[in-house]
């Protein structure tokens, strides 16, 4: 039986990683890093880069592949299927290192916060004690980038996904969104007049993209900005922030 620690490391930076975190990284008998692809290949880096500067002697490291997710068949049930196949991955990878006590991953931003590392973790046999290390999350990074709050004054926000901008149009009653896993630019959906954006890539990292100002204005600049990125770096995470123009 082991123990299972979900240590959030912010948005890549490792200025990001709480103390908590770093301690929870230095007691672990096995950290498991996920594998994406060659293109990917600097994620693995960057959690390795992490791993080193927190330790003097790192700790175990088991490496897995992450399998590819079904489209055919649905969202929701693609993903579903597509947990339980990186469910028997982590699985795999622990039981080949039986001795290990204290199992750990490295999660990119928050793991509370659209990542699905704790349903993944619920999969497992037999079910570990989980903790949940809190880190920054992608939306702090953002505003904190910008200099902004993410309200208005007394009023609430919405957080939610570029697929739900796409299909259902912008939030009934939000003045506020944050938009999180969004691969198509889903806010090209959008009536760009009616609002202001405020759009960040590898925020708080050194190749860190910023660009703000009325949606309309600035749309085809984030997408160029975003293509070249992906293009030069193979990857890309990005967030952005929109909010209702007041008329």
């Amino acid at each position: 039986m082991f123990d299972l620690t979900l240590i959030g490391i912010g948005t890549g930076n490792p200025n990001h990683l709480t103390y908590q975190g770093a301690r929870a990284i230095r007691t672990a008998d096995l950290i498991l890093i996920p594998r994406k692809g060659e293109n990917k290949a600097d994620l693995v880096g960057l959690r390795e880069e992490i791993i080193t500067q927190v330790t003097d002697t790192p700790p175990l490291i088991a490496y897995f592949d992450i399998p590819k997710r079904r489209v055919d068949d649905g969202y929701l049930r693609g993903v579903d299927d597509w947990h339980d196949a990186i469910a028997l991955r982590w699985q795999k990878a622990i039981s080949a290192h039986p001795q290990a006590r204290n199992v750990a991953l490295l999660i990119w931003g928050d793991p509370s916060l659209y990542d699905s590392s704790l349903r993944i973790a619920a999969r497992l046999t037999p079910k570990p004690q989980t903790q949940v290390i809190p880190g920054i999350t992608a939306l702090q990074a953002l505003t904190a980038a910008h200099a902004i709050p993410i309200n208005d004054l007394g009023a609430p926000y919405v957080v939610t996904t570029g697929r739900r901008i796409r299909d259902e149009g912008w939030p009934p009653d939000a003045t506020t969104a944050a938009v999180m896993l969004d691969g198509e630019c889903a806010f090209q959906n959008l009536e760009m007049q009616d609002y202001d954006i405020w759009w960040g890539a590898y925020v708080g990292m050194k190749e860190e993209l910023l660009i703000s100002g009325p949606l309309a204005d600035v749309s085809v600049q984030i997408l160029e900005t975003r293509a070249r990125a992906r293009t030069d770096h193979g990857w890309i995470m990005d967030i952005y922030l929109l909010k209702k123009r007041v008329i």
